[in-house]
């Protein structure tokens, strides 16, 4: 019988360890922080409750590389490990402890948008289709081998709030999909294709900023991607910092509050205002 293991603290982890059972699936570990650790933490957990239902023995740890950790795997004789809504890097050990490796998801369609902030890149490019990707988890960033993906295609609309719940979703569906597969060893691994891969890198809060010399287009785009859980799109006047979280595009001058482009007015459908 395949062993599996599984690392989360939040709850979309909780949720693919749901998703597992219900595709008939279960787990021989499971493994989370310290319930002092990340207690502010979006979306934290706890999977005690869970864990006692299904009878999962439960290991709690400041760190996944602690020796604790990787003594826990062993002695469970772990197949498979993964690791989904987890913070911390993982070392070389760690993920070479299960017989079989760690799996990991991304969300996107790897090789294309490895790296960070992939819900704000996929729709600050105007991107038809990303997705989310399940991979084995290697040294590199985002480079390991694939084992599955599901797409999620865009409109021209998207906003981060929907395409965080769709990236969710699809989180979920992928587990209960490729699950069966593993249970029974027939998982397929397929390396992935350097010469197409993208980077996309990390973005920093003053990325935020809406560039009232640029193009509507740009801004409106801005606004639909960093719109919740993100910390929002931003700009300054007298100063007051506006942090804008629903626009949209009129091309001909509107009565409601508005920001004035060359190519347009971006009309300012929800927002606060914070004092500096």
């Amino acid at each position: 019988m395949i062993k599996i293991g599984f690392v989360t603290c939040v709850q979309l982890g909780l949720s693919c360890m749901e998703a597992i059972y219900e595709a008939n699936g279960k787990l021989a570990l499971a493994i989370t922080l310290n319930d002092d650790q990340a207690r502010q933490k979006s979306g934290r957990v706890y999977l005690d409750e869970f864990c006692k239902r299904k009878s999962i023995p439960l290991m709690k740890s400041s760190h996944i590389n602690n020796k604790d950790v990787i003594d826990s795997i062993k002695e469970a004789d772990l197949d498979w490990l993964f690791i989904i809504g987890w913070s911390q890097i993982a070392s070389k050990e760690l993920l070479e402890t299960p017989k079989n490796g760690t799996l990991g998801m991304h969300p996107t369609l790897l090789p294309c948008g490895r790296g960070r902030a992939s819900i704000p890149w996929a729709i600050l490019k105007g991107l038809d289709t990303t997705g989310v990707t399940l991979f084995k988890l290697d040294e590199g960033v985002d480079t390991g081998p694939i084992v599955d993906q599901i797409e999620i295609p865009l409109s021209a609309s998207i906003n981060a709030t929907e395409l965080y719940d769709e990236v969710n979703k699809a989180h979920v569906s992928l587990i209960k999909k490729v699950i069966p597969s593993i249970e029974n060893s027939s998982i397929v691994l397929h390396e992935q294709d350097n010469s197409l891969a993208t980077i996309w890198p990390g973005r920093k809060p003053e990325d935020g900023k809406i560039n009232l010399n640029g193009s509507v287009e740009d801004a409106e785009k801005l606004v639909r991607a960093l719109t919740s859980p993100y910390p929002g799109a931003f700009f300054y006047i007298n100063e007051k910092k506006y942090i804008v979280n629903k626009a949209y595009i009129e091309r001909s001058t509107p009565k409601d509050f508005h920001l004035k482009f060359n190519d347009g007015f971006l009309v300012l459908a929800d927002y606060k205002i914070v004092e500096l």
